[in-house]
This record gives C-alpha cells, sequence and structure tokens, in this order.
C-alpha cells in the first residue's frame, strides 16, 4: 500500500505521542505506587545495581557469581511481583504500558510492518476512519434482539426470527473468537432492514479490537475503486488493490447494489476467490435471495461462496421502521 512521506511521517508521529503518553502513564502508575510501597521502590533499585553487577561478572568471567546474582534477581522479581499481588495490583502492573504490545508501539516487528501499522495506513489512504464512529455505535453491547419476533416462524428452518438471530450472533461470536486460528466468511442475507449491516459492523469492530486490520466497503465503493484501478490507473485505486486483498478482514456491504455488468461479476469473483487463496476473510451483506446471487454472479462465483462461507440469513419486519415506529 503506497504513502506518501507526508502519510507516512504523521503516521510514525502518531507513535511516537504514544509512546510518550504511554510512557507518561507509566511514569505516574510508579509514582503512585512507590509512594505507597517504598519497598518496591528499594526492590527496583536493587534489581538495576545488580542486573549491571551480573553483566560485569560475566564479561570478567565469574560464572559463580554471575550465577549467584541471577538467583539474587529472580528472588528479588519474586518479592516484587508478591509485593503487588498483596496490595491488590497485577504484578505486571509497573510493566511498560503498550498500546499495541505486539511492536510495542514502535510500528514494526522485525523488521516489518506490525498489523496495527497496517491499519493505520487503511485509515490514512482510504478514509476509514469515519468507521471508528459507525462501529461506536453499532455493535454487540448496542445490539438488541426486541425486534426480532419468536412468534415469527421461517417455514423452512422452522426457527423464528428471534432464535435466528440469537445463532446468528452465536456464529458471529464463534468468527471472532477463531479469527486467529482459521479463516472463515460470513455472508448475510435477507430483506432490507433486518440488521445485516449492524452485525457485520459488531464484527468487524471486535476485530479491530483484537488488532486486526479491517478494510469497508459498499459493494458501490469497492466495484468504483476497482473499476478505476483497471480502467484509470488512478493512483489511489491502484494501491487500494493490495488492500482488498491482503487486509485481515473486507468488509463488503450491500452486494447488489451496484449496477450488475461482466466487470463486477468478473472482479467479484476475482475478489471472493483471491482472499480464499490468501487465507484471508471476508464478510458480505446483501439483500439478494440465493438464487437472485446465482444468477447476477454466475455459478462459479456463488459456487466459491457456497464451499467457504457461512450463510447467515436474517429475517424481521423492517427494524429502521420500527424504531421510527417507536420514536427511537
Amino acid at each position: 500500500m503506497a504513502l506518501t512521506n507526508a502519510q507516512y511521517d504523521e503516521i510514525m508521529r502518531g507513535y511516537d505521542r504514544r509512546q510518550l503518553e504511554n510512557r507518561r502513564a507509566a511514569d505516574t502508575r510508579r509514582r503512585l505506587v512507590y509512594e505507597k510501597l517504598p519497598r518496591l521502590q528499594e526492590i527496583d533499585g536493587d534489581v538495576a545495581s545488580c542486573s549491571v553487577q551480573r553483566a560485569k561478572l560475566l564479561l570478567d568471567g565469574d560464572a559463580a557469581a554471575a550465577a549467584a546474582a541471577k538467583e539474587r534477581l529472580s528472588a528479588l522479581g519474586k518479592e516484587r511481583k508478591s509485593l503487588l499481588r498483596e496490595h491488590g495490583y497485577p504484578p505486571d502492573y509497573l510493566d511498560p504500558i503498550y498500546t499495541c504490545p505486539d511492536c510495542r508501539d514502535s510500528g514494526y516487528q522485525g523488521g516489518v510492518k506490525c498489523r496495527c501499522f497496517k491499519q493505520e495506513i487503511i485509515n490514512v489512504i482510504y478514509a476509514q476512519s469515519n468507521i471508528q464512529e459507525i462501529l461506536s455505535r453499532e455493535n454487540f453491547e448496542a445490539f438488541s434482539y426486541e425486534y426480532y419476533s419468536d412468534q415469527d416462524i421461517n417455514p423452512t428452518t422452522g426457527l423464528s426470527a428471534l432464535k435466528t438471530a440469537e445463532n446468528a450472533v452465536r456464529e458471529c461470536r464463534n468468527f471472532i473468537d477463531c479469527f486467529d486460528e482459521k479463516p472463515k466468511n460470513l455472508l448475510f442475507y435477507g430483506d432490507t432492514g433486518v440488521g445485516k449491516t449492524f452485525l457485520s459492523n459488531c464484527v468487524a469492530r471486535e476485530t479491530l479490537n483484537q488488532g486486526h486490520s479491517v478494510i469497508y466497503f459498499t459493494a458501490f465503493q469497492l466495484f468504483d475503486i476497482l473499476s478505476r484501478g483497471v480502467f484509470d490507473r488512478d493512483a489511489d485505486a491502484i494501491a487500494a488493490h493490495q488492500s482488498i486483498f491482503d487486509s485481515d478482514l473486507l468488509v463488503i456491504d450491500d452486494l447488489g447494489t451496484e449496477m450488475p455488468n461482466t466487470f463486477t461479476v468478473s472482479q467479484l469473483f476475482l475478489c471472493v476467490n483471491e482472499r480464499i487463496l490468501r487465507g484471508r476473510s471476508t464478510i458480505i451483506s446483501t439483500n439478494l435471495s440465493i438464487g437472485q446471487m446465482t444468477e447476477r454472479y454466475s455459478e462459479r462465483t456463488f459456487s466459491r461462496i457456497m464451499d467457504n462461507y457461512s450463510l447467515i440469513k436474517l429475517f424481521t419486519g423492517d427494524i429502521r421502521l420500527q424504531k421510527r415506529q417507536r420514536h427511537i
């Protein structure tokens, strides 16, 4: 994903600010705990001096004395953790604070961009920062079953709208819990206003919170970017291709609202197939029925979806209409 020098510098300044804020927070913690437990400050001082002494002993080749210093360091560490626990603090309370423990807020792991850095790139290039505001409203904490009736039955499955929604949330939770173990894909389908986009956003938020890179497009936006990259050779659109194929999670919302043509059909297959091959997870939501999807996007595309996606059909009365009627 291409970044200008200015964009790269802005991201790195963000990491510098993050490191500074976390150091200040850690220093404040240490100061307050030292005031309450002076022995902890003594222990940390002893650990520092003992570590220096052990290093010198190792350089001098005095293995026996170095081993004794190592035992002393181990005893001090145990006393430190025990003292913290006794006074209600977790054992790692005075450890350095990191927003991203993987890269320790450097942006890199072993010279390779960390997952958090990749998400920063997505945020910068594709103006995804607005999704954060959406996800603050559309998440599992805000999800409500009250709009799904236990009297409305799907004759095909024999399940009520409520039970179907409960199963869908369970499937979403499983998707999140197993995200690191095995790539999975979800297809939400059903009528307008039944909660498909809401649940997609719930999963996106939890996945982001786990430190994974997430990119969200409506179907119209996705095909527009792909089109501009292929036909106009637009630099930003070309850069977007890598993110579309490589982000940990791609969310395609409202599939079927774009203008259908041979280009969109071929590009959907490419996107679905390439992400499956790369082991990347995808969520698709659509108002189309299974039959309409097969008819519009070809059996080849839908066959890949059927074999690799969990299909989740939601049904209920239009939730947006229900909210307006209830003045919510």
